[in-house]
């Protein structure tokens, strides 16, 4: 049974846990911008953020004299720290470079942090209100909050599994580190294509016309990267096989069919890939894949859960629990973001007063709607989530791009934040923490996050028109956000030739698989191929979607053959994969840009 009262006499909301969190946040935030650029994907840094300040406060600190850090004065830390390193769903990997891109509005430091922090700052309210009912009455498991507490009481109930853990993530980092050094600034490791030309392919149009494609071309080979290896082997087998099997078909099959036909354009060179031409078409039906899909699963997720509370008796709370967090600090809090987020809105992007309101309510009905699912799945379902509201307000104000795309920022942002919380508050609540004092260090982290994302999102992608959808920064949030909204405003004339098409047929077998993975046995639904994640290998280079697709296999392969040990060690190798690569992928961009 979960803890639910603060452990006696133990610290807990300290200077040192927020100051902690908030510096351990800062170093993290640049790491899942670089990957949501990346990948599109971020990664849960509460176990990696638990580790370091484990290490730092109860060993480091222990040998210059200081206090061990304890486990509730620590979930402070981790709190914080992941709060500010999902920052990044605020918009920053999808719909504040879609609007550059569209329309070439760009915010100013100062200003995007701003948004952020507003933005951020309505889903750590909306979580705050929906704790009670969602933790209390509902107990909905929010799967990676229990794993996240599991971790932490692993590490504090003996120091030498937390030193091994920290050990492995600090090598597997050192590793992925080492070879984005090598590769980047001492000399470029080349990817490995088989030397063969895909035998139906020939390029319809343009300087190439009549030239074959090459797998170096579509970017079939093997890439000397460890991100996606680490980001594979946290996905699980079924996610790797289903960005394999996407891959297979966007860039083996339909960008072949594409240049072909003369529906998509080769590139400049014959012996480098075609990435950039061949996403401005693989975009529509990946686009389309990942949006019904995750529309429908959504929907079906929202009946049942309807369904089964009709059913149950909720228990009633006690005086007690009420009173964890105060209702009155909550609708208080929502005023004033209400009246925060309106101002930004109507300051920053033209939005009327009425259609920012409806911007903020929508977003709460949404957000409780994420944070249900997320709580049974542990999958927050934001760009879905984004493109209701986007086509919300393609009705609402027709031909508004800023109104459409950053309307759906809000709603974004806040699920994603609001989920982040509940995660949080669950893992407090197995521990024993107050739920008040997460709630403060969540928004010091999402300062902190506000802060440092704007800088690193800035420092990153200083010419967005020039760098995104590239191999360098393929950014497949971007580039669906984008679609969505070109779609929305143009109609169907925003099209290329043959993408009306392959997106009838991508939305047919997103609803075929979200039904199959919805209502087939669980012995056969496990291996219904996922939409979401084929949909994403449309709009990546097909070399991460192979190496994520390795991944899954070493992972899988761990499991089966060490599964109490890779249980343990394979979060920590990701984390140290991810952090890792990223860190040096900050670092040589921002050379790059010095130079």
């Amino acid at each position: 049974m979960p803890a639910d009262a603060p452990h006696a006499r133990q610290p807990e909301l300290t200077l040192r846990a927020i100051l902690t969190g908030m510096a351990i946040g800062a170093v993290l935030t640049p790491c899942n911008v670089y990957s949501g650029l990346k990948i599109g994907w971020a990664f849960n840094m509460s176990v990696a953020a638990g580790l370091v300040a484990y290490a730092l406060w109860n060993v480091a600190g222990r040998a210059a004299g200081g206090r061990c850090i304890g486990l509730l004065e620590n979930n402070i830390n981790q709190t914080s720290a992941s709060s500010a390193a999902s920052i990044v769903s605020s918009g920053l990997a999808a719909p504040i470079p879609a609007l550059t891109l569209l329309t070439g509005q760009e915010l100013a430091w100062q200003a995007l942090a701003i948004w952020l922090f507003v933005v951020s700052l309505l889903g750590v309210v909306v979580a705050a209100g929906l704790r009670n009912q969602m933790l209390m009455r509902e107990n909905l498991s929010f799967p990676s909050g229990v794993v996240t507490a599991e971790a932490m009481q692993e590490i504090h109930a003996g120091g030498r599994e937390a030193m091994q853990r920290l050990r492995v993530m600090i090598y597997a980092g050192a590793v992925a580190a080492g070879l984005k050094f090598i590769n980047d600034f001492i000399a470029a490791i080349p990817k490995l294509a088989p030397p063969i030309n895909i035998p139906f392919a020939r390029v319809a149009e343009g300087a190439r016309q009549g030239e074959g494609v090459s797998c170096s071309n579509l970017g079939l080979a093997l890439d000397p990267s460890l991100l996606m290896v680490g980001f594979g082997a946290i996905a699980g087998l079924r996610v790797g096989l289903s960005v394999l099997l996407g891959a297979a078909v966007a860039w083996a099959v339909l960008a072949p069919v594409a240049l072909s036909q003369g529906w998509a354009s080769a590139g400049e060179s014959a012996d480098a890939p075609w990435f950039g031409s061949l996403v401005e078409w693989l975009l529509w039906p990946g686009a389309t894949l990942m949006t019904v899909s995750a529309l429908i699963s959504v929907g079906i997720s929202v009946v049942r859960m309807r369904l089964r509370r009709a059913k149950e008796q909720q228990p009633a709370m006690t005086i007690a629990e009420q009173g964890r967090i105060m209702p009155r600090a909550v609708v208080a809090g929502f005023l004033v973001v209400l009246l925060l987020s309106v101002s930004a809105q109507t300051q920053y992007f033209a939005i009327t007063i009425l259609e920012a309101i409806a911007a903020i309510l929508l977003s709460y009905v949404l957000a409780v709607v994420a944070a249900r699912v997320s709580g049974e799945t542990g999958i927050t379902p934001i760009g879905a989530l984004g493109k209701v509201t986007q086509f919300t307000f393609a009705l609402i104000s027709p031909g508004n791009i800023a109104a459409n795309l950053m309307s759906a920022n809000v709603t974004g942002g806040a699920a994603g934040q609001a989920a982040d919380m509940l995660h949080d508050l669950r893992t407090g609540q197995i521990i024993g923490a107050t739920p008040g004092f997460q709630v403060i260090a969540q928004v010091f982290g999402v300062l902190t996050g506000s802060l440092a994302g704007a800088a690193a999102y800035l420092l990153l992608i200083p010419d967005p028109q020039a760098q995104l959808l590239t191999p360098e920064w393929p950014a497949p949030a971007v580039a669906t956000w984008k679609a969505v909204a070109e779609v929305l405003m143009g109609g169907l004339s925003a099209l290329p030739p043959g993408a009306p098409a392959a997106m009838a047929l991508a939305a047919l077998a997103a609803v075929a698989l979200a039904l199959a993975e919805r209502f087939l046995p669980p012995f056969v639904a496990k291996w219904v191929p996922s939409a979401p994640a084929m949909g994403l290998a449309f709009v990546i280079p097909a070399w991460n979607s192979i190496s994520l697709f390795l991944g899954a296999v070493a992972g899988a392969l761990l499991l089966r053959l060490f599964s109490d040990l890779a249980r343990r060690r394979i979060i920590v190798i990701a984390a140290g994969l991810v952090v890792g690569e990223s860190l040096m992928g900050v670092v040589s961009a921002l050379s790059t840009i010095a130079d």
